[in-house]
């Protein structure tokens, strides 16, 4: 079975955690479109900067945004590479019920279940 069918790691289930959250869900899709300071990132909401930088160091610790240093600023970006190990642990899933799905199909189909 290939290792994205396996069980969830620790890193996947805090990642799909984070995403359980609307504001960082918003987070990431701010992101996607390119880097951005907390204060950035906090524009649109009616939050403080500190309660947006909570928001980042979950995404930060599961692994979804880095953060670097560049003088006084600290801007953030989205690790899409981890992002992608999301979507593939999905489009595993989705294809392993499709298989299911299709056998099921085609047992009852040989069953005369299905005409």
């Amino acid at each position: 079975m290939p290792p994205s069918l396996l069980a969830p790691g620790p890193d996947l289930d805090s990642a799909f955690a984070a995403l359980g959250d609307p504001v960082r869900r918003a987070l990431v899709t701010r992101l996607a479109r390119g880097d951005a300071t907390v204060g950035e990132l906090a524009e649109p909401f009616d939050l403080t900067p500190q309660a947006i930088s909570h928001h980042v160091g979950v995404l930060r610790r599961c692994g979804l945004v880095e953060q670097r240093r560049e003088g006084t600023r600290r801007p953030c970006r989205l690790r899409v590479d981890q992002l992608s190990l999301l979507s593939t642990w999905i489009d595993d899933q989705r294809r392993a019920w499709d298989d299911r799905l299709d056998a099921l199909e085609q047992h009852l189909t040989d069953d005369g279940a299905v005409r």
